[in-house]
């Protein structure tokens, strides 16, 4: 089986400047995604005889540098193409364009494509693991994502402004939310998916259907949107970084790709 590894960023950004070349507990972002990879590989692709690649693509020249400071995790760069930039642009589309020119380049397809977020830092090993073995159990459904339990529900207690009104999200008579049905919140960690439905879905409404996940850990912050996540969510990672063995290793993962360094190559 042939695995590829996907790690998306573009240049700059709304909600945090240049959040995907951020410093996170001292250690940049990427290296986190580089970090689950490369625990993956040693604990389950080697003992499964999986090849796996892994690419960036992105139009950020430091994006670039940063992950070609590092010597643990072999990564091929693709430059993105100018009509993929915008922030309107679904993902789905970018790593689309991941499997296409990855297989042309590689001469080889791939049985499955795996998305890791760059600005999701707060995942283990096994939870990328339990998101590839789903997607493999699965061959009913284009995509495996990951999920959180949702702190909110738009049947007992998230409303809507309606003709000067707030009323709630969707109308009900529950009185608990343990009446309501169950919800969860996409954490944009990770992502596993066919590779033929890659080829033929439509980008823009790829997750309405055809999909499973898995739920894992709620840490409170999702994803890096705002200075205050960015802030809370080193908080929230140094205190399970020291509680916790699985997130740690991967932080002392990233470390180890910070630490290292191509022959030749100095700071």
């Amino acid at each position: 089986m042939k695995v590829l590894f996907t790690i998306c960023g573009r240049a700059g950004s709304k909600g945090v400047k240049n959040k995907n070349l951020l410093d996170f507990c001292g250690v940049p972002l990427v290296y986190y995604s580089l970090a689950a990879i490369w625990l993956w590989r040693e604990r389950y692709g080697k003992t499964r005889e999986i090849l796996s690649d892994v690419v960036l693509n992105t139009d950020s020249r430091e994006l670039i540098s940063l992950v070609e400071r590092q010597s643990l995790v072999l990564t091929d760069v693709l430059d993105r193409e100018e009509d993929l930039g915008g922030d309107a642009v679904p993902k789905a589309a970018v790593i689309r364009d991941c499997l296409v020119r990855m297989e042309k380049g590689k001469g080889y397809p791939y049985d499955l494509v795996v998305d890791l977020d760059i600005t999701s830092p707060l995942r283990t090993c096994e939870d990328v693991n339990r998101v590839i073995e789903r997607k493999l159990q699965r061959s009913d459904v284009d995509v495996v994502y990951s999920v959180t339990p949702s702190r909110r529900n738009p049947y007992f207690n998230m409303v809507r402004e309606e003709g000067g009104f707030f009323v709630k999200a969707i109308a009900s008579a529950f009185t608990a939310r343990q009446q309501a049905p169950t919800f969860y919140d996409m954490n944009a960690s990770i992502y596993a998916y066919s590779q033929e439905a890659l080829r033929r879905k439509e980008v823009n409404t790829f997750f309405n259907s055809q999909a499973d996940a898995v739920i894992m850990r709620d840490t409170a912050v999702l994803d890096i949107d705002s200075v205050e996540d960015f802030e809370l969510m080193q908080v929230v990672a140094a205190h399970l970084f020291a509680r916790d063995k699985k997130l740690k290793e991967v932080y002392e993962a990233a470390k180890g790709i910070k630490d290292s360094r191509p022959k030749g190559l100095s700071e």
